[in-house]
């Protein structure tokens, strides 16, 4: 398989509709934590750092899902940061050092469920993307 690909309509989208779910999602937790915090029953600590964490992230994604060609390490970066989310979304459920309220429980579970199906949507792009030299020909 080659190194570098041009990503093809697919990888494109779930890269920028990543890329502006994170930023939202981020903002808003970097905004809004106190308020979230009580409605979710989740610590505004962790909310806002959640937020320090998703918008350079938003950031680095929205940039590799513009450019004309990417190498397949960097998607699978990418894919393996939201695999890494989804896990540690529902561990921090698991490990009962949160006591969320129904409503942030269902928060949690939500994001979890984005951010796994964009994983999927990015995985399957890179795979069906085709090698830059291989469209020139």
């Amino acid at each position: 398989m080659p190194n570098t690909i041009q990503p093809n309509a697919l990888l494109r989208g779930a890269l920028v509709g990543d890329a502006a779910a994170s930023g939202a999602t981020g903002l808003l937790l970097l905004t809004a934590a106190g308020p979230l915090s009580g409605l979710l029953g989740l610590p505004a600590e962790l909310l806002r750092f959640a937020g320090l964490i998703l918008v350079p992230y938003a950031v680095f994604v929205l940039w590799a899902g513009t450019r004309p060609s990417l190498r397949r390490g960097l998607v699978l970066t990418i894919v393996a940061l939201n695999a890494i989310w989804v896990v540690d979304s529902l561990a921090l459920l698991a490990s009962g050092w949160v006591t969320p309220t129904g409503l942030g429980t269902a928060f949690v579970i939500a994001q979890a469920l984005v951010v796994g199906v964009f994983a999927e949507a990015q995985f399957i792009g890179l795979r069906r993307s085709s090698a830059p030299h291989l469209l020139a020909a």
